[in-house]
């Protein structure tokens, strides 16, 4: 798949698709959804929306129509192994009113991994794609994911999610990156500069402000966040905002 090179004029968004009833069953943690946003983030293709939905071929396909009419791409992890449980394939082909078989190129790459009886119906599986779609590459377990229309499928296990993530992403088209200032508040609590944040906010419409506490060395400290995809705006924020802490520091309560 040839890249289609960056949109430094246009925002560009995402969501992510979970598929899996271990995920919300709790008894896998998913270790997917931050490394994805943060990488989608670093090359400027904003996350908007993260679902997680069961092994349920109705449910998967709701979640698709849904997310890939709103968003640019939609990447999907899990649900495309050799077991019964692994419909997202199945999913996806019904979700684009496309017929579903096995695909010659995958079953190839297989062959050159397994001896011909090791090619077992279950293993076959992992070479059903949707008609049309694009293969992406899997260089650590060989059988790959695909794409078709804005939607990434990709493997559940995150070492493999991530090799094919690198290859999926060389046909996404990409905005500007957005640019991002922590600025400590430190023990100054989030109560005393609230309004002041608030309207530094305001006042910043091409930027967002969050602030987050946490516990550090046993006590709790806050940190305002400013992000944006003009690094100019973003300075003048972070400035705004360290001149307010700064105020703060001088005239204790």
């Amino acid at each position: 798949m040839a890249a289609e090179g960056e949109s430094p004029g246009r925002v560009v968004t995402a969501a992510i698709l979970v598929i899996g009833d271990e995920i919300l069953s709790g008894r896998t943690k998913d270790k997917n959804i931050g490394y994805i946003a943060e990488y989608l983030t670093n090359i400027g293709i904003d996350l908007r929306e993260v679902r997680v939905v069961p092994d349920v071929e109705e449910e998967i396909v709701a979640a698709l129509d849904a997310l890939r009419a709103r968003y640019d791409y939609v990447v999907t992890t899990g649900g495309i192994g050799p077991t019964h449980d692994d419909i997202t394939a199945d999913a996806v082909a019904r979700a684009f009113g496309v017929p579903i078989g096995e695909d010659p190129r995958i079953i190839a790459l297989m062959m050159e991994r397994y001896p011909p009886a090791d090619l077992t119906p279950a293993r076959r599986r992992m070479a059903r794609i949707p008609a049309g779609a694009e293969l992406i590459v899997n260089p650590i377990s060989t059988a790959p994911g695909f794409c078709i229309g804005n939607v990434f499928v990709l493997a559940g296990v995150p070492s493999v999610m991530q090799a094919m993530l690198d290859y999926a992403v060389k046909s996404m088209k990409t905005g500007a990156a957005m640019a991002v200032e922590t600025i400590e508040a430190g023990t100054i609590p989030e109560g005393r500069y609230g309004d002041a944040l608030g309207a530094i906010a305001k006042a910043s419409p091409d930027v967002l402000i969050g602030s987050y506490p946490s516990f550090k060395d046993g006590r709790l400290t806050n940190q305002i966040v400013v992000r944006g995809k003009d690094a100019a705006a973003v300075a003048a924020a972070r400035e705004a905002v360290e001149a307010m802490l700064a105020a703060m520091r001088s005239k204790p309560l």
